[in-house]
């Protein structure tokens, strides 16, 4: 069995502000020890589950360089740094048999939701055939469309009800209460490991009970962008379009895999700023 493992930081108990998931700031040593640390409880978990299973973790927050090598279980490979195939998901082909995914946030605009966002601040939303999809909503049809399952995440209770909406199979484990945008009630990080570990166990258990999120092409993508100088710099791409408004573009994919691939594209010019 082989087994892909996604770990973002915003949805790791006790992580709650911006200061503790950027890598310039004072409090993120501590912070991406913890993202280790449950990165580790689900390793071991889908291990006691399923001992022969290889198990890749790929590092999916910010610079994709937070998980620490040396801390990592030896037992799983680490995908780590970008640009890379497939963002947040480096390591997904066709021969992955379940996708987890861990410390995940709900997507930009949902609240109240710790440090919601869909992919980076300049992104205000992925529409894909009406439907918004933050990076919950994405990664997951990412994988259905390679016909993998999402069989878990965890992340806050508003990002766990995300993943519930799209994927009603599969285990959520909910290792904080958001209060709002900057505060939630959290598990002490030890009572999050133990939960995450046994989540993982049964998620792998039940892998197959688990249908992938299919959404079949051609797809009718909008995304709204926080500046119209990213917008400018949209409409260079072949096939993307000015849509309603002065923030939105839009494109015809012929699959999700393409409408993934320019996704991404899209958050990366939102990092570009203008002159």
């Amino acid at each position: 069995m082989r087994v892909l493992i996604s770990v973002d930081m915003e949805g790791i108990s006790g992580i709650v502000h911006p200061t503790e998931t950027n890598p310039d700031r004072y409090d993120y040593e501590r912070r991406r020890a913890l993202m280790t640390a449950e990165a580790n409880s689900v390793i071991a978990g889908v291990l006691d589950a399923e001992p022969a299973a290889v198990v890749w973790v790929a590092d999916a927050h910010g610079p994709f360089r937070n998980l620490l090598p040396e801390e990592l279980d030896r037992r799983a490979r680490l995908v780590r740094g970008k640009p890379r195939p497939l963002g947040m998901l480096g390591g997904l082909d066709d021969r992955t048999d379940a996708v987890l995914l861990v410390g995940y946030h709900a997507r930009a605009g949902r609240g109240p939701s710790v440090l919601a966002h869909t992919m980076n601040d300049g992104i205000l939303d992925v529409r894909v055939a009406g439907r918004s999809l933050g990076e919950i909503g994405l990664n997951a049809a990412m994988a259905g469309h390679l016909g993998v399952p999402v069989v878990l995440l965890s992340g806050d209770d508003s990002a766990c009800a995300e993943l519930s909406d799209l994927v009603p199979s599969a285990v959520t484990v909910a290792v904080k209460e958001a209060l709002g945008q900057s505060a939630a009630v959290a598990l002490h990080p030890e009572e999050a490991r133990e939960r995450l570990r046994g989540a993982a166990a049964e998620a792998i258990t039940r892998h197959t009970q688990v249908s992938p999120l299919a959404l079949a092409g051609p797809l009718e993508v909008e995304v709204d962008l926080s500046a119209p100088s990213t917008v400018d710099l949209a409409t260079l791409v072949p096939g993307v379009s000015r849509g309603d408004g002065g923030r939105t573009v839009a494109f015809t994919a012929a699959d999700f895999g393409d409408a993934y691939r320019l996704v991404l594209l899209l958050a990366q010019l939102a990092t570009i700023k203008p002159g």
